[in-house]
């Protein structure tokens, strides 16, 4: 299934993306997807659902964060062994891990928002991992027990901030508006294999990122797992899994976002975003 919340910002009602593509109105069904309903026996119950028997959603409105409450946004930095060759930098022998603030989140097609002073707000597309229960301590085996779905990131970087502002990459990576997910969750039955997926994100029309999963040096499973040693994943945790070549940072020369620049970023079977880029209101 493919699930999605839609409205505006606070606001956002459940739906359910039909076998043509069109967004069904689930709220007669369910309030939100909030964690019980991300539980497996709970999404068995919607995949029963005839999508034909819901309201369809009349025009073309906002899409959010495809789930209700996120009590962290986790990422994973240098996950690919061709983004390591760009970026100069060794493969890891553990998974690197960093924190995105909650309140970066925001729908898949919102507008970027610069932080102000902004000089090098890079792009990142990256295939995340929402969590659909609890996971303390699990194996490689069974983590993909845990996971809900997949569904598009793309974690947007303040180069500057991240890298000549002290060591602390958490100031470079939770700016408002630096955490785009969805369009939709798509839940794991539908992804039986989530390291062979094709990303790519151009930026105005020009390709600038392209990867497969399958060049990941630490796989979702073992993500996933490694995670649950080091902090309780709840249901809705969102999991970045880590980006491949072609970030600005690494271009020659470097490439940043501009305001009225559009970033299209999308991932094999999980859909595409689509953001404008803005400046800051604040920015003199």
């Amino acid at each position: 299934m493919k699930l999605a919340r839609y409205g505006q910002p606070g606001a956002e009602k459940p739906g359910l993306i039909d076998h043509d593509g069109q967004l069904r109105d689930l709220s007669g069904i369910i309030t939100d997807f909030t964690a019980d309903q991300l539980a497996d026996e709970a999404l068995a119950k919607l995949a029963k659902i005839d999508p034909a028997t819901l309201p369809l959603v009349p025009g073309n409105p906002r899409l959010g964060v495809p789930v209700a409450f996120v009590s962290k946004y986790i990422a994973i930095g240098i996950n690919y062994t061709d983004h390591a060759a760009e970026a100069k930098m060794r493969i890891p022998k553990e998974p690197i891990v960093f924190m995105k603030a909650v309140s970066c989140l925001c729908g898949p097609n919102d507008d970027i928002i610069l932080p102000i002073d902004s000089k090098k707000s890079d792009w990142e597309i990256e295939l995340g991992i929402i969590i659909g229960k609890k996971a303390q301590y699990v194996s490689e085996e069974e983590a993909l027990d845990y996971v809900a779905g997949y569904c598009v990131t793309n974690d947007l970087s303040e180069r500057e901030f991240q890298i000549e502002r002290g060591t602390q990459w958490d100031k470079g990576k939770g700016c408002d508006t630096f955490g785009p997910v969805g369009p939709w969750l798509v839940t794991r039955d539908e992804v039986p294999d989530p390291q062979n997926l094709e990303l790519y994100l151009d930026v105005n029309g020009e390709r600038m990122q392209k990867g497969n999963t399958n060049t990941m040096i630490f796989s979702s499973a073992k993500i996933v797992s490694y995670l649950s040693h080091f902090m309780t994943l709840l249901p809705g945790d969102v999991i970045a899994t880590g980006t491949p070549p072609g970030v600005g940072l690494a271009r020659e020369p470097q490439v940043f976002l501009k305001p009225g620049d559009v970033v299209v970023a999308g991932i094999e079977k999980l859909g595409e975003q689509r953001q404008l880029v803005k400046a800051h209101p604040k920015q003199k």
